[in-house]
């Protein structure tokens, strides 16, 4: 038996003459039971201590015939379209512990470090990223909306009395709270309306964002690694059986893997000096190479895998590739952005030095063509008592997808939400 505590399972030990075969044929795999009865040391091997049983009770049965996780060895596409059951698996039960001291994780050290939990909102009216694949809020009649003198659809009668969705970031609410607190971290629900079907993406994830009043883009730096070594050496600690059990069935260098990393110091190289070892390579890609090009995840993990054999963390990139609000450099080409690059994954924390200058940052925002009736509140907190600030975002799924050694995203989040899927 097992209460899903621990990846260890309890052998119990029924007399069938004093049960009963009745009784006893109903506890099959899934069932619910209720046992009281003596501890005693084991003297069978796999386990050190049993349970002799004096009283039984049955919860639930599960029917051997339906039950769909009754045979072992089912893959983890075949879970993924059970997922009311799957947690009850040991894969996913360690993965689901693994994901909850991780959690737990992420706020001690925020906490321990001085940080204050802020909580951004879930449905905005700004697209901090820009990318425009977010997904609409509204209560108005799809069939019959109102509309305006124009004919298009009259936001102001809805809800919000304007175009609102949900949101792709808590960044920009976060650096509003670090111009007041100085140290902040949002930790919630994220959503992307992208059409993306891979083992990278999801369409609601969870995201890690702290900001810092006074960090430059160094301090950022510092920070990314010290943050993601001690969630690393956390799950060393505190979660080594479920490591133990994943390392075995999915991933053979999972655990080497994860305790190199919090050995290693991290790399740090300008984006331009990613591309020159990139391009001198000698080594064919799928995707094109060159200054200006954004890199991908083969590149990425050719840097970590092979170059390097560690972490590295890039700064540095091309203006044009990068979000509005990134710290430009004097060379007028580059913005101060940071990206974590990891063995296995690839990015994983994004994150750059911000622009307080509230010239170059208005001028970059009509670069890009972005409304300033969207964002004059952020605007504003560049007129009033500006500061130098930084600040990353990590992806929780893309950390959790390092730490257990997982191959999916989809199977690193109790119900994951896809294209086409939003069942469960």
């Amino acid at each position: 038996m097992n209460d899903g505590s621990i990846i260890h399972s309890l052998q119990v030990v029924a007399d069938v003459q004093h049960f009963g075969e009745d009784l006893l044929k109903n506890i099959t795999t899934g069932a619910c039971i209720g046992i009281t009865g003596t501890l005693v040391e084991s003297p069978g091997q796999g386990q050190p201590v049993e349970i002799h049983a004096t009283a039984l009770e049955i919860y639930g049965t599960a029917d051997p015939e339906t039950y769909p996780l009754q045979k072992k060895g089912h893959t983890l596409e075949f879970l993924r379209e059970i997922a009311h059951l799957r947690p009850r698996t040991n894969t996913f039960g360690a993965v689901l512990r693994i994901r909850h001291a991780m959690a737990f994780a992420i706020h001690k050290y925020f906490n321990d470090n001085g940080f204050f939990y802020l909580h951004s909102p879930i449905i905005t009216g700004s697209d901090a990223e820009g990318a425009g694949a977010m997904f609409r809020v509204t209560t108005l009649d799809a069939k019959n909306p109102p509309l305006d003198e124009k004919g298009d659809v009259n936001f102001r009668e809805d809800f919000f009395g304007k175009v609102t969705n949900l949101t792709v970031s808590g960044q920009l609410e976060a650096e509003l709270g670090a111009m007041a607190l100085s140290l902040v971290y949002t930790f919630g629900p994220t959503f992307r309306a992208e059409n993306s079907n891979t083992p990278r993406h999801l369409a609601e994830f969870w995201m890690i964002e702290p900001e810092m009043a006074f960090y430059d883009i160094h301090d950022d730096m510092d920070l990314a690694e010290d943050f993601l070594k001690f969630l690393i050496r956390y799950a060393l600690e505190n979660c080594y059986d479920d490591l133990e059990f994943l390392n075995k069935m999915y991933d053979e260098s999972l655990i080497e893997r994860l305790k190199s990393v919090t050995k290693s110091q991290f790399v740090r190289i300008s984006y331009t000096e990613a591309m020159d070892i990139l391009m001198n390579a000698g080594q064919t890609f799928e995707f094109p190479l060159g200054w200006g090009n954004d890199l991908q995840a083969e590149h990425e993990r050719y840097l970590v895998e092979k170059h390097f054999g560690k972490p590295v963390m890039l700064s540095d990139y091309p203006k044009e590739i990068k979000a509005f609000y990134m710290k430009q450099n004097d060379d007028g080409k580059t913005v101060r952005a940071l990206d974590v690059l990891f063995p296995k994954i690839g990015e994983i924390i994004g994150g750059s030095q911000r622009e307080e200058n509230y010239d170059k940052l208005i001028s970059r925002i009509r670069e890009m063509n972005i409304p300033e009736k969207d964002v004059w509140w952020y605007l504003e907190t560049r007129k009033f008592g500006t500061a130098p600030h930084s600040g990353f975002g990590l992806g929780f799924e893309r950390l959790i997808l390092f730490v257990t050694g997982m191959a999916n995203i989809r199977d690193v989040i109790p119900f994951p939400r896809t294209p086409m899927n939003a069942e469960f």
